[in-house]
């Protein structure tokens, strides 16, 4: 007779006695700025069906026969233009391990709380994650994908991967997944905040805020993603959030990668036009982005603001992302409360 060994004990546990792990998520990121390192993780996340929705056979020869040959090379100097090289990681592994370890401080006097955080390519994988939670005895997981707004491309393949990782267990945690928080009052205030602050450090005011999120192919919306309406959303409670007084928002969308139509206005696109129309001040939020990367770091304030400068324009300012900040933490807190519901103790 076989015994599952997986099991700890036979006996069941209190319900006193229950763990219940805390998971964050975000995209992911190469170990490295090396070639090799930035074409691993390329390979990861231009694999997934989720993300590009291309007969697989097809992509898979696009993929590895050109794609993979040329763009590591690339993509490897944005990386080495915003890479923290005091800890040796992308912006974006720092600020999702701060707000990791600080959701975990937030969460110090709940014995029955243990707080983890991973990436849906790369390293630290959740395969890891869940592991070590369930070393430390969860039973029960609470996962926050750090994406405000819903879609097929992003919170959908964390869940995939998931559920995948969970095939695999034979004591699987009692699962909730968090939902998304587009206008979520403690979220469109943070925003508010990062604005107000940031604005006040400057000697001069925007003309326009660009309030850009990253774009998807126009054809996921037709087939159903509700991205588009999320986004929207997000810009609605920011717009009537904000003092009268401010800079009037623009919604945008950025990061697109093909030949296919994107959602737009595109942000490159509408920062050349503004400068070209004669608008001289101008600063852009990244509200669909929990914590500052490669693409609000090096595709905005980089080559964002190159694109603003050449059609002539003066002034440039990148609102950083919540990042780790007070406000962002107590919107963490908050949202895995939400979800925790009576799995919490008083």
């Amino acid at each position: 007779m076989t015994t599952v060994s997986h099991l700890k004990s036979s006996q069941p546990l209190a319900q006193e006695d229950e763990k219940t792990g805390v998971i964050i998520v975000n995209l992911g990121t190469p170990d490295g700025t090396d070639f090799w390192s930035v074409r691993r993780y390329l390979k990861e996340f231009l694999s997934d069906q989720r993300v590009i929705e291309v007969n697989p056979l097809l992509w898979k020869l696009i993929l590895n026969l050109f794609i993979l040959t040329f763009r590591p090379g690339k993509t490897a100097k944005a990386y080495k233009a915003v890479w923290n090289k005091n800890t040796d990681e992308s912006p974006l592994r720092y600020y999702t391990r701060k707000q990791g370890e600080k959701l975990a401080s937030a969460f110090a006097n709940h014995s029955n709380i243990e707080v983890t955080w991973a990436m849906r390519y790369g390293q630290p994988n959740i395969e890891k994650a869940l592991n070590d939670l369930e070393k430390k005895g969860c039973t029960r997981l609470v996962v926050l994908s750090l994406y405000p707004q819903y879609s097929a491309t992003t919170t959908a393949t964390v869940n995939d991967e998931i559920f995948r990782c969970l095939m695999k267990m034979r004591w699987q945690p009692t699962l909730r997944i968090a939902p998304p928080y587009e206008c979520h009052p403690k979220y469109i205030q943070a925003l508010k905040k990062s604005i107000t602050n940031h604005l006040d450090t400057l000697d001069w005011i925007p003309e326009k805020i660009l309030v850009s999120f990253h774009g998807v192919p126009v054809e996921y919306i037709e087939k159903g993603d509700p991205y588009k309406a999320f986004c929207e959303r997000t810009f609605q409670a920011l717009q009537d959030a904000m003092p009268e007084s401010s800079p009037p928002l623009l919604l945008t969308f950025q990061s697109r990668f093909g030949p296919r139509e994107w959602l737009q206005p595109y942000t490159d696109k509408t920062l050349e036009a503004l400068a070209q129309e004669g608008l001289k001040k101008v600063a852009v939020i990244t509200p669909g982005f929990a914590a500052d990367c490669i693409e609000t770091l090096e595709e905005i304030q980089i080559e964002g603001r190159r694109v603003f400068e050449k059609a002539g324009g003066t002034h440039f300012t990148q609102v950083p992302c919540l990042n780790d900040n007070e406000d962002a933490i107590d919107l963490l807190a908050e949202l895995s409360k939400e979800s925790l519901g009576n799995w919490i103790e008083p």
